[in-house]
């Protein structure tokens, strides 16, 4: 797969605010942070737990609608590269960095948030996955409720007919940053546990209870995963 011509993003009006020198900013940066990843990256060494579950959606004949907390991005990045995956960003400055990083490694883009663009942005996912192009969600981002999955994943679930996979990272040694989503950073040669949960099949025509349920679902499993996955190198 390959990303589609709709996942370039526009240029939103912060990332230009400053003309040539802000854009030279946004080029310079991404760059260095593609760097960052790739080489970092190189040097981990994966556990993967539930490679099976991930399998399985695609013997199904279906699309992944992939689903981690915004904090593991990093290592989400590198993990599933060269994929075509179209990840779901923010339309402000953060967003516009994010975009350009992941898409040097081979990831589309879909534009917008919860407060920005969000409609747009949804359809847009699911013409993705009509084109046969699996997609992406930081569901607790693009700035929280940290560890709170909101609701497009099951919404496009339900009008799709694929697959929402939730999966997890953890690295054994990291720095913590001190934001909203307390960023995991891998150190180098760090071993990271991947967890990969039980694939959620929402129906087509379900309820607006059901749809909760659904959505009840993933929270608990990414939460399972959160809890499970965090404290597995403590008891190694």
């Amino acid at each position: 797969m390959t990303p589609s011509n709709h996942g370039k993003p526009d240029e939103p009006k912060a990332a230009n605010g400053s003309g040539k020198m802000g854009r030279f900013k946004i080029w310079l940066i991404s760059l260095m942070g593609y760097w960052v990843i790739r080489i970092i990256g190189s040097t981990l060494r994966w556990r993967v737990e539930g490679w099976e579950n991930f399998q399985s959606i695609h013997a199904a004949n279906k699309n992944v609608i992939f689903t981690f907390w915004h904090g593991r991005i990093f290592m989400g990045t590198y993990f599933f590269r060269n994929r075509g995956i179209v990840v779901m960003t923010s339309r402000n400055r953060d967003g516009e960095y994010i975009a350009r990083v992941i898409e040097r490694f081979g990831y589309g883009t879909a534009r917008g948030s919860s407060s920005r663009g969000a409609k747009g942005a949804l359809v847009q996912m699911i013409r993705e996955l009509r084109g046969k192009n699996d997609v992406a969600f930081t569901i607790d981002g693009p700035k929280g409720p940290r560890y709170i999955a909101k609701s497009g994943a099951v919404w496009i679930a339900s009008k799709s007919g694929d697959v929402i996979f939730p999966f997890h990272m953890s690295p054994e040694r990291k720095w913590v940053f001190n934001s909203w989503d307390q960023f995991h950073f891998p150190k180098p040669f760090s071993r990271v546990l991947v967890l990969m949960g039980a694939p959620i099949y929402v129906k087509e025509d379900a309820t607006a209870a059901e749809l909760e349920g659904c959505q009840q679902t993933l929270q608990r499993s990414l939460e399972g995963m959160l809890h499970r996955g965090d404290s597995y190198w403590q008891k190694s």
